[in-house]
């Protein structure tokens, strides 16, 4: 390339492998898009960012991508390279930024496990002023069209739904496998939530009927879609070389939504 959650979370997401990541690196590598670090600032805090342009004529839509769990892993950094692929400029940020041994970030770390555990040590509120940052930043750019969406995924998905709470000017929200803000903060959405569930995900998907209900009394748009047969992180999971069919399916096909929601923006 040029360049409040429950524990049981973890637990969930460290089912799937993330620490063979080869493949999804050398999709990085072998990309023809322009990708760049940057530090953006939240007050004292340096964030370090993960950016993407698309090879497009005219200024594009910007997306911020909110890593798993496990940090802004490879896997992290080459979906946003999808999204740029699509045709938008894609701002990943690693919000695990000074967490990690000697003030590093998400790569520094020994273990997932100790990745998991300093994630579950996060304030809120530093995660979206972390946020909040990226977006300016990317906002601001030549190349940006000045319109804004997020997306995220497992953890990110959740943080996804709880930044269209505290984004006013969010053009939409994509939640991939992530559980739901509380209702006083639902009232605060201003933009379309997209969701993206798997079928075998009891844990986040029976979070939907509520989510909806929720949604619907606030005056809110939420479109939620289950994927049968695909387990919790099949956006990941149904790209690896060994990628059970299930999750290949649900992926192809979540992208495609995604990407035509993406283009109605």
């Amino acid at each position: 390339m040029k360049i409040k959650l429950l524990l049981v979370t973890a637990f969930m997401c460290a089912g799937l492998s993330v620490s063979a990541q080869d493949w999804a690196k050398a999709r990085l590598e072998k990309s023809p898009r322009h990708g760049e670090w940057v530090d953006v600032k939240n007050g004292s805090r340096s964030v370090h960012c993960f950016i993407v342009y698309p090879e497009v004529k005219d200024p594009a839509l910007a997306v911020i991508v909110i890593h798993e769990i496990f940090g802004l892993s490879d896997w992290a950094r080459n979906a946003a390279d999808e999204v740029a692929a699509a045709g938008y400029i894609a701002i990943a940020p690693d919000l695990l930024s000074g967490a990690g041994p000697k003030g590093g970030g998400s790569s520094d770390f020994a273990s997932t496990d100790d990745v998991v555990a300093a994630i579950h040590k996060l304030p809120q509120d530093q995660i979206t002023g972390d946020l909040n940052a990226a977006a300016d930043y990317v906002k601001a750019l030549p190349a940006a069209n000045g319109k804004l969406a997020v997306a995220g995924f497992c953890w990110g998905g959740a943080q996804t739904f709880r930044f269209a709470c505290n984004r006013p000017d969010l053009k939409a929200a994509f939640v991939f496998y992530g559980t739901p803000p509380d209702k006083e903060e639902m009232q605060k959405i201003n933009c379309p939530v997209y969701g993206f569930y798997a079928g075998n995900d009891a844990r986040v998907s029976s979070t939907i009927p509520a989510a909806e209900k929720l949604m619907k009394a606030a005056d809110k748009t939420y479109k939620p879609v289950k994927y049968e047969g695909a387990g919790h992180g099949f956006m990941r999971a149904g790209e690896q070389p060994d990628a059970e069919a299930a999750n290949k399916k649900a992926h192809d096909e979540a992208w495609k939504r995604f990407k035509a929601l993406l283009g109605k923006l």
